[in-house]
């Protein structure tokens, strides 16, 4: 096994060719993308990680790994929810609890199109290596665009009346006073035609790719993730943490002055607010749990922010990391993010349970470790795959957060707007 990376590279590559060189990657061993968030993030494509872990993580400290100068730069990882949700019911599921890859060479892509190859290894000359071995891809580019038709089947794996019958049950739960909000999802599955592999849903998404949109392949496991929604970030010199929890949605809508309608409608609603405010008291109080005490403060609350398919209110939460913690303390007193369970959290996540099924990926966290910062982000709009033979096998779900006024009808009308961009990816134009 190589030690931890203590040596770096940024070699310039200018402009490339971003779509097909990660059309020309996607077969590689631990082929990864990660689209570039607003406000100048940058854009990620990698392969041939050094160091992969995949399996249970350790009850009492989930995230530890993350402690390991192993596991401290050029890292992704992907957390499943049920790893989270495990103390509230028991185990569940056979996704892996985590998943981590160490990558000595990427491409980087600033928010100008500007490109580096990036190397890291464990002294000057092998930092070196892999900034040569990540500039070489750039030959391997291919055709983007080139991919497999969809499959024509988006099939729920329950009628929608049961899920409206889920979401009069938690309003009633929410009467009875066992909690304030639960995040109850619905949840569709099928299969991508003989031959074809996810990496076509995740060139499908096109222009509809969100904030923090991803595709990673390990093995026979793959993550299509569509997700506009920042879990958490740590910028590791200054101890700066930022969440940024979504709650409130409307559907977008061709015609601009329906659509301007619908995003004023959310803007004024008392209920989407008070949705929202709530999942903001609880990302205060999971922060609280590894921040300096009184650093933790509400930046931003009740933001619009118009994507693709869907209008959302988004909130910012930032605080100081206390010290001594790093980013294993942060992510322990946080996930699973708040803003996909509920409140209070641990009652929350009981209640899902007793009307979803293992939920997997969807709903834990995609994350990336760097030499100054953690960024995470909660894997909504995302399908997770296994490879079966030739065949890939998908899952997706799509939530929306039930508070005691919601409206069976409703909610389930939001799911169908949430899941209609990765919809389109998977299958083309069939309905939900």
């Amino acid at each position: 096994m190589s030690g931890p990376f203590t040596a770096r590279l940024d070699v310039p590559l200018g402009r490339i060719d971003a779509a097909g060189l990660a059309q020309g990657l996607r077969n590689r061993p631990g082929a990864l993308v990660l689209t570039a968030p607003p406000g100048g993030g940058r854009s990620l494509i990698a392969a041939d990680p050094d160091l992969t872990f995949v399996g249970a993580a350790d009850d009492a400290a989930p995230f530890a790994l993350l402690a390991d100068p192993l596991w401290s730069a050029g890292v992704v990882g992907l957390a499943s929810y049920d790893m989270g949700a495990r103390p509230a019911v028991g185990p569940r599921g056979d996704w892996p609890d985590l998943m981590l890859a160490r990558y000595p060479a990427m491409i980087r892509i600033d928010a100008d199109g500007e490109a580096a190859a990036v190397g890291r290894g464990r002294d000057a000359a092998a930092a070196r290596r892999a900034a040569d071995a990540a500039a070489s891809w750039i030959g391997s580019a291919g055709a983007p665009g080139s991919v497999a038709a969809p499959a024509p089947d988006f099939s729920p794996e329950a009628p929608g009346p049961a899920y409206e019958a889920a979401v009069a049950d938690v309003v009633a739960r929410i009467a009875a006073g066992e909690l304030f909000q639960a995040n109850v999802a619905r949840a569709w599955s099928g299969a991508l035609l003989s031959g074809a592999d996810p990496f076509d849903a995740f060139a499908r998404l096109g222009r509809r790719a969100s904030a923090y949109g991803a595709f990673w392949r390990m093995d026979d496991r793959a993550l299509v993730s569509n997700s506009p929604e920042l879990f958490l970030t740590l910028d590791r010199p200054t101890g700066r943490v930022e969440t940024r929890p979504i709650k409130g949605t409307r559907p977008r809508d061709p015609d601009p002055a329906r659509d301007a309608a619908l995003a004023a409608d959310l803007r004024a609603s008392a209920k989407d607010r008070a949705e929202n405010l709530m999942i903001v008291d609880l990302m205060r109080n999971d922060l609280s749990r590894a921040c300096v005490p009184g650093s933790v403060r509400v930046d931003r609350l009740f933001e619009l922010e118009a994507h693709p398919t869907v209008h959302h209110l988004v909130s910012t939460v930032t605080g100081t990391l206390a010290a001594g913690a790093g980013p294993a303390d942060l992510m322990e007193a946080a996930f699973p993010p708040g803003s996909i369970t509920g409140a209070p959290k641990h009652q929350a996540m009981k209640v899902i349970a007793g009307h979803e099924a293992a939920r997997g990926p969807w709903c834990g966290s995609l994350f990336l470790m760097e030499e100054d910062r953690l960024t995470a982000s909660v894997l909504i709009r995302t399908a997770s795959f296994e490879r079966r033979g030739r065949t890939w096998r998908w899952r997706t779900l799509a939530g929306a957060g039930i508070v005691a006024d919601s409206d069976p009808a409703a909610e389930l009308a939001e799911t169908g707007a949430k899941i209609a961009a990765l919809r389109q990816a998977l299958a083309g134009d069939q309905g939900v």
